[in-house]
C-alpha cells in the first residue's frame, strides 16, 4: 500500500514493549491509515496500514488460537 505520509505524526510506544530497549515498535495514527515504526531507528523505515486492515489484524490477534 502506497500511503504518502503526513509531515507531523505523534508517535507512542507500543503497550506490550518493554523499558528494556528491546525489541519495541511505536504506532501513530493519522486519518487514514495507521503507521508502524521500530523505536529505535525513528528516522528508519515505516510501514502504513490502511485503517481498515489494522482493525482486521488487532481482531485477529484477540482471537482464539486453541
Amino acid at each position: 500500500m502506497n500511503i504518502e505520509q503526513p509531515a507531523q505524526l505523534s508517535w507512542f510506544k507500543s503497550s506490550y514493549s518493554g523499558d528494556e530497549g528491546g525489541e519495541c515498535v511505536e504506532i501513530a495514527a493519522d486519518a487514514t491509515a495507521i503507521h508502524v515504526r521500530d523505536s529505535k531507528e525513528h528516522g528508519g523505515p515505516q510501514l502504513a496500514f490502511a485503517r481498515r486492515a489494522w482493525a482486521g489484524f488487532v481482531a485477529d490477534l484477540g482471537r482464539d488460537r486453541t
